[in-house]
C-alpha cells in the first residue's frame, strides 16, 4: 500500500501554506484543497468547512428541538460518515483524486453524523 505523495510532503512539512505538525492533525489546510475568495484562503480545508458548517447548524437546531436518540438515529449518523471515509481513504491511497465540491459535500454530511454521535456518547455517559 502506497500513500498519496501529497501526504508524504505534508508529513515532511514541504507544502507551503499548510499547517505544520501537530496542527495538521486537526486540518491540513493544503492550499489547493482550501476554498479561496480572491487571494484569501479559508482557515480550514473544504472538507473541514463542510463539517463545521453542518455541525454548528445541527447544534443550533438541536438546541431548539428534541432529537430522539435511538438505534435508527445512530445508524443514520454512521451512514452519514461513510461518504467522507470513502472519499478520504480513496484519496489517501491514491486511488482517485477528489475535488473541493466533493470534499465539502462529504464533510457537510459527516458534520451531522459527528454531532449526532457526540450527543449519543454524551447521553450514554451522563444519564
Amino acid at each position: 500500500m502506497k500513500l498519496n505523495p501529497i501526504y508524504i510532503d505534508l508529513i515532511n512539512e514541504n507544502i507551503k501554506g499548510a499547517y505544520k505538525f501537530p496542527y495538521y492533525l486537526i486540518c491540513h489546510r493544503i492550499p489547493e484543497r482550501t476554498f479561496k475568495i480572491k487571494e484569501w484562503y479559508f482557515p480550514v480545508c473544504a472538507r473541514c468547512t463542510g463539517i463545521y458548517i453542518s455541525g454548528i447548524s445541527f447544534i443550533i437546531y438541536a438546541f431548539f428541538s428534541t432529537i430522539n436518540l435511538n438505534i435508527i438515529t445512530i445508524l443514520l449518523a454512521i451512514a452519514l460518515l461513510i461518504p467522507m471515509l470513502l472519499d478520504g481513504t480513496s484519496q489517501l491511497l491514491g486511488m482517485r483524486k477528489s475535488n473541493n465540491k466533493i470534499r465539502f459535500i462529504t464533510g457537510f454530511l459527516a458534520g451531522f453524523g459527528l454531532i449526532i454521535l457526540a450527543k449519543t456518547i454524551r447521553f450514554i455517559l451522563f444519564t
